[in-house]
Formats: C-alpha cells, sequence, structure tokens
C-alpha cells in the first residue's frame, strides 16, 4: 500500500488558501479515482483507492500544517507504509504557478508541513512540489500563502489538479519522471505555459 498526502489547513476558513493546494490536489485524486467516502482517522481524514494497480491511502491531516507529521505518522506506522511508498502533495513558492516536480527527499525550505513530517517519520519520502509562485519579499509569505488564490488563479489551479489526477497511476507505480514529464505537457496543452501563468499577486 502506498501513502498520499496532501498538506493544508483544516477548516473552511482555510479551504481556498494557497498553502491549501495539497488538500485540494489530493480530494481531486479521491474523486476521479471513485475513491471510498473520507472518513475520520489517524488524526485526519481518510480514504482508500485503487490508482492503476496500486492500493493507495489518502490522508489530508487535520492537525493544522505545522503538525502533519503526526498524522503522517501514525498512517503510516498502522499500514507498516515505508518512507519510500509516502508521497507528499504541498504548495512550493520556489516553483511559478501551475509548474509541478518530483523529488525524493531533500531541504524542506522552510515549510513545517514538511518539517514537521521528517521530524516525526524521516526526511526520504516523495514530494510532489505544487507552484504557487512567490510574493517577491520573505517578510510577504506568510500572509501569501495564508490567503485565497485569485479567481484569476481558480482555473490554472482546478486544471492542475484533474491533471494530477488524470495521470496519478504513473506517480503510483514509480514512474516520477513520466508522470512529471506528462503533467507538463497536459498543462502547455492547456495553455498554462511559464511566460502564462501570469505575474503573482497577493
Amino acid at each position: 500500500m502506498l501513502l498520499f498526502v496532501g498538506l493544508g489547513n483544516p477548516g473552511a476558513r482555510y479551504m481556498g488558501n494557497r498553502h491549501n493546494i495539497g488538500f485540494m490536489a489530493l480530494e481531486e485524486i479521491a474523486r476521479v479515482h471513485k475513491a471510498a467516502p473520507w472518513r475520520r482517522r489517524f488524526q485526519g481524514a481518510v480514504t482508500e483507492a485503487t490508482i492503476g494497480s496500486e492500493k493507495v491511502l489518502l490522508l489530508l491531516p487535520e492537525t493544522f500544517m505545522n503538525e502533519s507529521g503526526r498524522a503522517v505518522q501514525e498512517a503510516a506506522q498502522f499500514y507498516k507504509i515505508p518512507l519510500k511508498d509516502i508521497i507528499v502533495f504541498h504548495d512550493e513558492l520556489d516553483l511559478p504557478p501551475a509548474k509541478m516536480r518530483v523529488k525524493l527527499g531533500g531541504g524542506n525550505a522552510g515549510h513545517n508541513g514538511l518539517r514537521s513530517i521528517t521530524a516525526q517519520c524521516g526526511n526520504d519520502y516523495r514530494r510532489v512540489r505544487l507552484g504557487i509562485g512567490h510574493p517577491g519579499h520573505k517578510d510577504a509569505v506568510h500572509g501569501f500563502v495564508l490567503s485565497d488564490f485569485t479567481k484569476a488563479d481558480r482555473e490554472w489551479v482546478s486544471d492542475l489538479c484533474r491533471t494530477l489526477a488524470d495521470h496519478a497511476a504513473l506517480l503510483a507505480s514509480g514512474q516520477d519522471a513520466t508522470f512529471q514529464s506528462k503533467v507538463h505537457l497536459a498543462m502547455e496543452s492547456k495553455g498554462w505555459g511559464e511566460e502564462k501563468s501570469g505575474p503573482v499577486s497577493a
């Protein structure tokens, strides 16, 4: 079994925040792959789906971002899921809007959700980095990630989440490079090349 984790903050107040794009991506994967109804477990909301040929547990921690690792550790321990089979979807300031990259391990770049997971579980899990752009100054980051996507942003967010879901079987089977390439090409075909994702505005 694999563990897909979407990072975000729980509750209606945070639902549309840039920081919650991990939640948005996982919810769309669950919808497209006809997952079972969400239920409360492991300090979060969980469901299961078959993605490609793989059985996947999907988890949305409800511990708030900076304690995400508690929920991930509890679920991974219960199902004996090794670190290499944990895949975390999260917002990434260092990528332009609508861009996505996959990587194994590495630094946490100040992301409190990743920092918590690394502290609880170890660092060598896979990350699906979902670009939200950068506000331009580090002092503006906190307010930027905790503000909602603009109306103009919502179209690319929806397209990206759907594209991730459509190609999730590649990710589940360990074909990270192919998954990344397919998502990139699909997003470009929808008009979300780097030059078209537009300036970032809070």
